[in-house]
């Protein structure tokens, strides 16, 4: 289990290829397609959700604010195997509120994570994730990093979306 600080930005695109190549162009380490599916709980506080994919596979509990803008996330992770007695036992609990499914392309460079995501219902979207694993970076190197990226890849403010996916899908469900 750990607990990270991440500084993050989600936009929505039209296409991601043209994103995704000028990425490379900065050598990633790619580390594949993971198709994943996660269940959000029911929750008074923050937000938990259960991702399994063939890639990664995590109990997730973070707290952010919805803005539309650069946001800071407080996270607790628990990576796991994957096994659906865990979504059994949260789904007995808790309750289902939103499952969200996408296919997503994993990059990094260093410890900046890129995600180019399909998601299911929405469409495309990048989403770039300065991580301070270790507590090796200070909160304005985090927002740094995002900055950076969010002016390589030219989006506009507009372009920026406050909520989580699990947000937007119960949006189009009601």
């Amino acid at each position: 289990m750990s607990d990270l600080t991440n500084i993050e930005f989600k936009a929505k695109v039209h296409d991601l290829e043209p994103y995704e190549t000028k990425l490379k162009t900065l050598h990633p380490e790619y580390i594949g397609v993971d198709h994943q599916i996660d269940h959000y709980f029911n929750t008074k506080n923050a937000r938990l959700k259960l991702r399994a994919g063939n890639i990664e596979n995590a109990l997730i509990h973070y707290v952010r604010p919805d803005t539309n803008d650069v946001k800071k996330s407080e996270v607790i992770l628990y990576k796991h195997a994957p096994d659906d007695a865990l979504k059994d036992i949260l789904t007995a609990q808790l309750g289902i509120k939103v499952v969200v499914d996408k296919i997503r392309k994993i990059y990094f460079i260093g410890n900046v994570k890129f995600h180019f995501d399909l998601v299911q219902d929405l469409g495309t979207f990048i989403e770039v994730e300065a991580i301070n694993f270790g507590n090796r970076f200070t909160i304005g190197q985090l927002q740094a990093q995002c900055d950076h990226y969010f002016n390589f890849f030219e989006l506009e403010k507009k372009d920026l979306i406050a909520k989580s996916y699990s947000d937007l899908i119960l949006e189009t469900t009601v």
